[in-house]
């Protein structure tokens, strides 16, 4: 999918989505996705539910140029609750996925990861 930019450019865009909405009560890591040479990604966190004794939820974008080795590109603000967050991340190289990690007693979130990369 293409856009044209405010300077009239063209840019293509993939859309993807680096989590489906599901439960999870353990930490883990997301598939691993190809960008190509699209470096940005725009992203939306949505957490629809959560549960358990001070449940917390931190979800950070890696990256990787072979997709073996990653390195961290940056986070969403962690969650203790529902909501949503947007968040742009940039310097992605040509692989990416989510990793989440859960804290708490007994934690339970049911949440997914999904946007655009650019």
């Amino acid at each position: 999918m293409a856009y044209t930019t405010a300077n009239g450019r063209s840019a293509d865009t993939l859309s993807l989505s680096l989590h489906d909405s599901a439960t999870r009560t353990a930490t883990g890591n997301g598939s691993s996705y190809e960008l190509g040479d699209r470096g940005v990604l725009r992203l939306l966190l949505d957490v629809t539910a959560a549960s358990g004794t001070s449940p917390t939820l931190d979800v950070a974008v890696q990256t990787s140029y072979d997709g073996t080795t990653w390195r961290a590109v940056a986070a969403f603000a962690q969650a203790t609750t529902t909501g949503t967050e947007r968040k742009s991340f940039s310097g992605c190289d040509r692989f990416v996925r989510i990793t989440y990690t859960l804290g708490g007693t007994t934690p339970s979130f049911t949440f997914s990861v999904s946007g655009e990369a650019v």
